[in-house]
């Protein structure tokens, strides 16, 4: 079965390497999805690098390209020690998948990059993150300001009980945005880059619930990018959803990395593959290995991450 799975993925590369059409996004069973269900973090070869050279289509690696850096960060719930050491740089315009299996960490990591975890009680952060030239942890920066930089898509669809003008509207208008033409502006344009415009330019007054849950998820998108950021987070976006809707988020998300950074957790390795252009393992709370997910899926350095991605444990 391990190597079925490590079959499927090599292919799923190659369709991506040629601009091929790659299928549409299958539930996966068996010890595919054992190897597909998960989240953790260890350290390794990968501590304390980037992506290794070659990786991405943005150039990753020149230090001009790097929006995020993260160095030696620990994370503390209480007592429990659920990010050790973590070191990585994160390049611009692509995208960076996070994978491992259930509680690794790298949910918990993407979360450091915006200071989600400042809301919970009892965490205990060291290390430092940058975004660009700023260490987000240092107090040089607000909160406020920072999340609005660093935007961030839910594993589930969390539209505001709103109309869908408002939903989109809503972070503008808290950052001072009063004027309705220029409002109207950045509602079109977010809802186009999200690839929801067409369908709902017609009724943009109707509730958002009314949306089916992959157009929820795209109009989180649009609420994500007007507020014009340059990251996106997505924890396991498309977990939630149906095949057809995954793949318009895939779709979506490759087109988006022109503009914007991305960081993706994802539990599907075929998708991990499709869509990103460098791809982190963690393990245990530590990073094992990160470097370009063409080399990670057919040439792993660490016996770790490839028995993950085979399916051997997850």
């Amino acid at each position: 079965m391990a190597g079925w799975i490590a079959g499927a993925l090599a292919r799923t590369l190659q369709e991506k390497a040629r601009g091929a059409p790659v299928e549409a996004p299958q539930r996966l069973a068996g010890a595919e999805a054992a190897g597909a269900r998960g989240a953790g973090a260890a350290p390794g070869t990968a501590r304390g690098v980037g992506p290794r050279a070659g990786a991405g289509s943005s150039g990753a690696g020149t230090p001009e390209e790097i929006v995020l850096r993260v160095e030696d960060l620990h994370l503390y719930y209480g007592d429990f020690h659920a990010l050790k050491g973590i070191t990585m740089a994160i390049p611009a315009r692509s995208i960076t998948a996070l994978i491992g299996p259930s509680g690794c960490g790298k949910s918990t990591f993407l979360r450091t990059l915006n200071r989600m975890n400042d809301m919970i009680k009892g965490v205990r952060i060291e290390g430092k993150v940058w975004l660009h030239d700023v260490d987000i942890y240092s107090g040089a920066i607000e909160v406020e300001e920072l999340r609005a930089r660093i935007g961030m898509v839910f594993q589930q669809p969390n539209p505001f009980p709103k109309s869908i003008y408002d939903n989109v509207a809503y972070g503008p208008r808290i950052h001072g945005i009063r004027d309705r033409r220029r409002l109207d502006e950045i509602v079109e344009q977010s809802l186009r880059q999200a690839a929801l415009w067409d369908e709902v330019k017609d009724d943009l007054r109707r509730s958002a619930y009314s949306l089916s849950g992959g157009q929820q998820q795209r109009l989180c998108i649009a609420r994500a990018l007007a507020v014009q950021p340059e990251v996106l987070l997505m924890d396991e976006p498309t977990s939630a959803l149906d095949p057809a809707a995954t793949a318009r988020i895939e779709d979506l998300v490759t087109e988006l990395k022109k503009r914007y950074t991305i960081v993706i957790v994802t539990h599907n390795m075929q998708q991990a593959a499709r869509v990103a252009d460098q791809t982190a393992f963690f393990l245990n709370g530590e990073l094992i290995e990160y470097g370009p997910t063409s080399e990670m899926f057919t040439r792993p350095r660490d016996r770790r991450t490839e028995d993950y991605i085979t399916g051997r444990f997850g």
